[in-house]
């Protein structure tokens, strides 16, 4: 082989490895963490031995497509934990997975290490969780925070809004963000009287009723 094809070959494979990376993600977002290698391989039109000579396994797989993301989430639970008010950064951390789950909703499953993801991104896990503790620990301190509260409600109130589903990102935005409200709402120490306000859905359409008046019937 000449150099000039070795070339050629390494290139081939990282232009198939990323088209993988992002024909997953895609595939992820609509069908979901489960879909096999196999339909992976078809959506990408490539064969399936391609497919696991990138990635050996699911998770290998997984792990790339959500890399960025995490990386992400992360840098802003350190930005959140070096906010010298502790309720906006526990605010921001909030709406940050929300808007993420909004626009890829397997990734707050890969967040919490939910089924098949649980060994997955788990040193990046403990590291945010004991950051988040942190921020906890000096927003109780501050009394900004219900003394009760733990990281694990994080998890519960991460759990309640990645159950939200709308038929667009940016509906499941504006329903994932009126529900973190809510959730908030409960986890400050003296919550606000009255509350701070929801963001607001947009205005649906009324369906129509009838003929409108400049239509015309046929005679």
């Amino acid at each position: 082989m000449t150099a000039g094809s070795t070339r050629n070959a390494r290139s081939d494979a990282r232009h198939n490895r990323a088209h993988v990376v992002d024909v997953a993600r895609a595939t992820f977002v609509a069908q979901g963490l489960g879909v096999t290698m196999r339909e992976i391989a078809r959506q990408a039109g490539l064969g399936v031995a391609t497919v696991y000579r990138h990635f050996p396994t699911r998770e290998d797989l997984i792990t790339a497509v959500f890399a960025e993301q995490v990386a992400a989430c992360s840098a802003k639970v350190a930005d959140a934990v070096a906010d010298p008010d502790p309720w906006r950064g526990i605010t921001a951390i909030v709406d940050e997975i929300c808007t993420r789950h909004a626009y890829d909703p397997g990734f707050t499953a890969v967040l919490l290490g939910y089924g098949a993801t649980t060994n997955i991104f788990a040193t990046e896990r403990a590291d945010n969780v004991r950051s988040i503790a942190a921020l906890f620990e000096r927003a109780r301190r501050e009394h900004v925070l219900r003394p009760d509260l733990t990281v694990d409600d994080v998890r519960l109130v991460l759990s309640a809004t990645s159950a939200v589903f709308a038929p667009s990102p940016a509906q499941a935005l504006v329903e994932v963000r009126r529900l973190a409200a809510l959730l908030l709402q409960g986890m400050r120490a003296h919550p606000t009287d009255p509350p701070e306000p929801m963001p607001a859905r947009p205005a649906r359409r009324r369906a129509a009723t009838g003929p409108s008046k400049t239509s015309t019937l046929p005679g």
